[in-house]
């Protein structure tokens, strides 16, 4: 016969009132993670502007600054993360006469919370400090060096190749000065419109590009059909090199984001221990 235990309402069942997760030091964590992530990110940008030269053979060559910034962005998750889970882990409330594989694992646990309010905090506050260090840091190599009397866009400097002449003054002083911007306008939306999505050139479109090229440069039409080709594949190339190093930085920021999801788990549990006094316990089992 199996004899069937009933629980009254108010009888003690031995787990404490105190709630699992201390919402106070997870928040306390995640704000001293983003916190540092700011400054260390300041101070990246700093460190990389100091690094980088507009003049060739002067600075750190492309595949390093990549490769330096990748690994830059994982000590920052490491740090930062690494601290807020510690903060989180060592201001928890203590929890009397729950397990200690059980107090492990609540420990863990604050740390991986800490490092996901941190992300989600970071994504909403920090993306605009960041985007204006970074704006602002770009605004300021390029100040010097670029000056433009209207808005241009990524396909303008393509076209400019296509449309330049061997007598600049020429085609400057031309009568045709309106019909030569409305041209140049439709070419701007043709290339922007055709490779966009890594597409091409239709063979109606190219042989009308090829034909204005020769009417506003003076070439030839086998020369102006040869800079429209060595154009748009430039444009391509470059397309090609933005995206590999837009996929590049995709892996990194995941590696660090996971790495620092580590970080913190491993120092919640360190700063938990810490907090309890049975850190060294923990070690030697």
């Amino acid at each position: 016969m199996i004899d069937t235990v009933v629980i009254q309402p108010g009888a003690d069942t031995g787990e404490p009132s105190v709630a699992g997760v201390s919402w106070a030091a997870v928040t306390a964590g995640a704000i001293v993670s983003c916190a540092l992530t700011l400054v260390v990110l300041a101070f990246g940008i700093g460190l990389g502007l100091s690094v980088v030269s507009p003049w060739g053979g002067s600075g750190v060559s492309a595949t390093t600054f990549k490769i330096g910034t990748g690994l830059y962005l994982v000590v920052i998750a490491m740090l930062s993360s690494s601290i807020g889970g510690y903060i989180a882990g060592r201001l928890r409330s203590r929890w009397i006469g729950v397990h200690s594989d059980e107090v492990y694992f609540r420990d863990t646990a604050h740390g991986f919370v800490a490092w996901a309010l941190a992300t989600v905090l970071g994504a909403v506050l920090l993306a605009s400090p960041a985007s204006n260090l970074l704006g602002g840091a770009a605004a300021g190599v390029t100040q010097g060096a670029v000056s433009s009397a209207g808005r241009t866009g990524p396909m303008d400097g393509y076209v400019d190749t296509l449309l330049r002449s061997d007598a600049p003054a020429a085609q400057n002083s031309g009568q045709n000065f309106g019909n030569a911007s409305d041209s140049r306008g439709e070419m701007v939306r043709l290339f922007t419109s055709s490779l966009r999505n890594g597409g091409d050139l239709k063979p109606a479109d190219r042989q009308y590009v090829s034909k204005v090229v020769a009417a506003r440069t003076g070439l030839g039409q086998a020369d102006a059909d040869k800079r429209v080709n060595d154009v748009v594949t430039q444009a391509k190339a470059d397309m090609d090199a933005a995206r590999k190093a837009a996929a590049q930085l995709a892996f990194w920021l995941t590696a660090s984001l996971l790495i620092g999801a580590f970080c913190a788990s491993l120092a919640a549990t360190e700063g938990g221990g810490l907090r309890d006094g049975t850190w060294r316990r923990r070690a030697a089992r």
